[in-house]
């Protein structure tokens, strides 16, 4: 039975985020339950061509994103792929009408990733829309449940979200996103040069998206909220952590919350959520 397959598929994709990410995964958890599947089909598509730019070094990656990407529009087109995180993907899209462009927009930012470079200001903008505010609007498509006012009301919010949580990625894997594959995200800026004042400046931009990604959630339909929450309780504990890092450091290591700071986490956002204190 088809019915079978499509369970395994969406297993599948919640242990693919379970397994690359701890602090999306237990926002997920907090979601309504009709809203975690979709979520977790959308990390899993998401994850697995981040993975193949990333990680599939030795590895023809330019057609392996290629095949990917070709793939996924089959999979969407037919209702069915038999490789399970599509599967997952494609169900998602088409229960919830996720725009084709979103989808095109994200994949156009990997393919960016397949080549070393310094971005300017445009390239960044670009990769910023493609790699995360497009994937935080495949979300909100999925928590509005096809209300398109909705959507279209809270669409700016969602993509300052995004963006907020990719530029906090970028910080923390500085070291890793130049030294192990070539890249320096941020625009204008030498990394051998990168100083307590160009640190600012970054975490300036960062806090303007923060603000403007918190309304937002506050907005969210009752289901999604606490979900959305603790994801950016988690980002923004991590924001604070790297603004308190010097800059030498944060060049040299990879700044982490501990499991035992992420429960805590959990803890004073759930009693804050309970007494309505977002």
């Amino acid at each position: 039975m088809k019915a079978i397959f499509d369970h395994i598929s969406q297993e599948m994709s919640e242990l693919t985020t379970k397994r690359y990410s701890t602090s999306f995964s237990l926002g997920i958890s907090f979601l309504q339950k009709e809203l975690q599947q979709p979520i977790y089909a959308i990390y899993g598509f998401v994850r697995f061509a981040d993975e193949i730019v990333d990680s599939f070094h030795g590895f023809d990656k330019v057609k392996l994103l290629a095949d990917f990407k070709v793939q996924t529009y089959e999979a969407i087109a037919s209702e069915i792929s038999l490789n399970p995180i599509l599967n997952s993907f494609q169900w998602a899209v088409n229960k919830y009408q996720i725009p084709h462009e979103l989808i095109e927009t994200f994949l156009n930012s990997m393919e960016m990733d397949l080549q070393k470079q310094t971005f300017d200001q445009g390239k960044y903008e670009t990769y910023i829309l493609g790699s995360a505010e497009v994937v935080g609007l495949m979300c909100l498509k999925v928590f509005v449940n096809g209300d398109a006012n909705e959507y279209e009301k809270l669409k700016p919010y969602a993509m300052k979200l995004g963006a907020a949580f990719q530029k906090i990625n970028f910080l923390r894997d500085l070291k890793a996103d130049y030294q192990e594959l070539g890249r320096t995200y941020f625009p204008g800026i030498n990394l051998k040069e990168f100083n307590t004042e160009l640190k600012k400046e970054i975490e300036a931009d960062i806090a303007i998206d923060f603000q403007k990604g918190y309304e937002g959630i506050l907005m969210l339909p009752k289901s999604a909220r606490f979900g959305v929450y603790m994801a950016y309780k988690y980002y923004f504990k991590l924001f604070k952590k790297i603004k308190q890092t010097p800059a030498e450091l944060v060049l040299t290591e990879r700044i982490r919350i501990p499991n035992y700071r992420k429960m805590r986490i959990l803890f004073t956002s759930y009693v804050r959520h309970n007494l309505n204190l977002l």
